[in-house]
């Protein structure tokens, strides 16, 4: 299990935890929306478009390792190594996805706390660093949300 929290209060900051245990930080972007983090002393930037419906995650030399389509969608794809994979929100009331395969529940990403944004992924079959690429893009989707909500 996956799970982001929050270390921060003025600045967006997440520590993420692999089954309890540090693997990275997640630093947000101050002034676009995505953020960055290191993972096995390979650094990974995350970047939206101008319109926050598509992310992309490069890796040190530029390259890109993922990219997330139709973000902020019920329905929205994350395409790595060659491959799709399905998410849905579970509900207009909540922010929970699923990840899907043949239309079928097969992992999840929960919101833990309300007033934190902590969160928590179930996501099998997903190299560590789509896992992390995920929650960074949920993450920075909430914070452009509640950046709208604030002006």
């Amino acid at each position: 299990m996956l799970t982001a929290e929050r270390t921060g209060f003025w600045r967006s900051r997440y520590t993420l935890l692999l089954d309890g245990a540090q693997v990275t930080t997640w630093d947000s972007s101050v002034w676009r929306s995505g953020g960055s983090f290191t993972l096995q002393d390979q650094t990974f930037s995350v970047r939206a478009n101008g319109w926050g419906t598509k992310y992309t995650m490069t890796d040190g030399s530029g390259a890109v390792v993922a990219e997330a389509a139709k973000v902020n969608r019920k329905n929205w794809t994350v395409a790595a190594g060659g491959r799709t994979f399905d998410f849905q929100r579970t509900s207009v009331w909540r922010n929970d996805q699923q990840m899907l395969h043949n239309g079928m529940p097969v992992g999840t990403i929960r919101k833990t706390s309300s007033w934190t944004g902590n969160l928590e992924a179930d996501l099998p079959g997903l190299d560590l660093p789509v896992q992390i690429f995920v929650l960074g893009v949920l993450i920075a989707v909430a914070e452009a949300a509640a950046a709208a909500a604030a002006a």
